[in-house]
C-alpha cells in the first residue's frame, strides 16, 4: 500500500490541449513521465473556458470548439518526488504555468482488487 505523508505538494501544470511534445499531445507525455517516475497519480483536467499570457481567449462553445482549450495536470505526492519531475517539465513546457503548493493529505488509498 502506498502512503503519502499527511504534509505533500500539489503541482499544477496549466497548457494548452494542443501543446505537443514530439508529435504527441503534452498532457500525455507529463502523465506518462510521472508514471514512470512513480509518483502517486496524475488527473488531467479539460477547461470550457481560460486566457493566458497572451490574454488570447480558448472556449468551448456550442457552435464552435477550439481546438486549444486549457487543460490542467494535477499531480500530489512528496516534494522529493516533485522534484523529480521538474527538469522533464523545464524541458517540454514551452508555453503554460507551473505551480507549486503545499498540501495537507487526507486520504490517499486505492482498491485491493
Amino acid at each position: 500500500m502506498i502512503k503519502l505523508p499527511e504534509e505533500g505538494m500539489l503541482l499544477r501544470i496549466f497548457i494548452g490541449e494542443s501543446d505537443k511534445y514530439k508529435g504527441k499531445p503534452l498532457y500525455e507525455q507529463i502523465v506518462f513521465q510521472a508514471r514512470e517516475l512513480q509518483l502517486a497519480g496524475a488527473t488531467v483536467i479539460r477547461g470550457i473556458m481560460g486566457f493566458g499570457a497572451d490574454s488570447r481567449m480558448h472556449s468551448a462553445k456550442i457552435l464552435r470548439i477550439s481546438e486549444d482549450l486549457p487543460v490542467i495536470i494535477e499531480i500530489v505526492d512528496t516534494e522529493e518526488n516533485i522534484n523529480k519531475l521538474l527538469p522533464f517539465l523545464d524541458q517540454t513546457v514551452e508555453e503554460g504555468l507551473i505551480t507549486i503548493e503545499k498540501v495537507r493529505v487526507i486520504k490517499y488509498r486505492h482498491s485491493h482488487s
